[in-house]
């Protein structure tokens, strides 16, 4: 059973929030970033990265700019940017990206449905990445950036979100990248209950996007267990900021692939191996999208290609059968040579949003990479399956849109529940 409570959310005062929801800190380089700030000083990236309020001589991870961001979080309450929920309440937050729609309920997860695997992952996080948000959620006392979680849609909660978004919105803004947001606040008793108990009935939920974030929020809570003499496990430090969406409502992206080079073979000699794994066919100069799984494009040699997987190199296996995964073991590794896709420089990662005119910039246009392969999307089905089963997806298996927002909703862990 899921613990999913609500909770009294920090959030921006409503002639604020298209000015201070800001997209995740983890999508921009340390200049861009600054860039960003430097164009709206009011947005929640300056607190998500508050190095941007120092010039490059200052280290990323110095421990003034986790005190930068605390400071800067407590005077934008103080100034009125922010205020404060006065009963511990759900919300709704939907997006629109391209006449899409997703809907999901924000509430705070439970540490300890994360430790008992209640809260599946289907990838690996590295130390380095959380240390980051470690410093900055324990620094600032509070969580800003929620994490994506799916469920498995009910009846139930449909009706409930159905019936909700009857009402009057919050916040309805279109941000600058052309995305709506609308927020609802389900703050009937009898509402609240009904979430609550939905959630309790539900024997898992799904990291979607922000395992890094998830794993930050879970060590800081651990932490403060462990120095907590009269700790309860009531105290909100043992939940986490998430948004909660259904599964029927998510599309996963396309997360494509460019190699550097054929590794030593020539052009004669790879097409040949790569005939023993896949049917190939030219798709001549427009780029070929695969159609269902199993499909691959590939752009080698200034032409796009259709590649189709032979049956005997397809798999039931939750993990081996996943196309992004057939791809590494018959073809990534033993004919180009790419071993680990996580360190290899060889091989570079292109998330769908960017469209595959990008793949073939990378081989033609900068002329970087020798060859790229267009992949089918993972299915939000395949993500449940692997980390059902307890295993983790290759790297770069997935890529959601559109981005949830920071700033919008914040969780402070300083003080207890009431």
């Amino acid at each position: 059973m899921a613990d999913i409570r609500p909770f009294e959310a920090i959030r921006p005062a409503k002639e604020m929030v298209s000015k201070i929801a800001a997209l995740p800190y983890d999508v921009y380089s340390r200049a861009e970033a600054k860039e960003v700030v430097s164009k709206n000083p009011d947005s929640f990236l300056a607190i998500d990265r508050a190095e941007t309020q120092f010039d490059d001589s200052v280290d990323t991870y110095a421990d003034c700019v986790y005190a930068k961001a605390a400071q800067m979080l407590k005077e934008r309450i103080e100034k009125g940017d922010f205020i404060k929920e006065d009963k511990a309440v759900y919300y709704l937050y939907e997006l629109t990206m391209n006449g899409r729609v997703q809907t999901g309920i924000v509430g705070c997860a439970s540490i300890d449905d994360y430790e008992k695997q209640v809260i599946k992952k289907h990838e690996n996080t590295r130390a380095d990445k959380e240390a980051d948000r470690i410093r900055h959620v324990d620094t600032c006392s509070a969580q800003t950036g929620p994490i994506f979680l799916a469920y498995r849609q009910t009846a139930e909660l449909r009706e409930l979100m159905s019936r909700v978004k009857e009402n009057d919105a919050l916040y309805d803004f279109i941000s600058d990248d052309g995305i709506r947001h609308r927020v609802f606040v389900i703050d009937a008793d009898a509402d609240i209950e009904t979430v609550k108990k939905a959630f309790t009935s539900m024997d898992s939920l799904y990291i979607a996007d922000g395992h890094h974030r998830c794993a930050s929020a879970v060590r800081v809570g651990q932490q403060r267990r462990a120095a907590d003499r009269s700790h309860t496990g009531n105290e909100e430090y043992n939940y986490f900021l998430s948004v909660i969406f259904p599964d029927e409502e998510l599309m996963i992206m396309d997360y494509n692939r460019v190699v550097k080079d054929l590794n030593g073979n020539s052009k004669e000699q790879f097409m040949d191996k790569l005939s023993k794994v896949f049917t190939v066919e030219e798709a001549g100069s427009l780029a070929y999208h695969p159609a269902a799984k199993g499909e691959c494009g590939m752009y080698l040699d200034g032409k796009w290609y259709k590649l189709v997987m032979k049956d005997e190199v397809k798999g039931n296996d939750p993990v081996d059968g996943l196309d992004v995964a057939i791809l590494q073991d018959k073809i990534l590794s033993p004919v180009l040579g790419i071993g680990d896709p996580k360190t290899d420089k060889r091989i570079d990662f292109v998330g769908g949003i960017r469209g595959l005119d990008e793949l073939k910039k990378r081989v033609d246009g900068m002329s970087d990479m020798g060859v790229a392969f267009a992949m089918y999307p993972t299915s939000i089905g395949e993500l449940f399956a692997v980390a059902d089963a307890g295993r983790l997806m290759p790297p770069k298996s997935t890529w959601f849109e559109p981005k949830l927002r920071s700033g919008i909703f914040i969780h402070s862990i300083e003080e207890a529940s009431k």
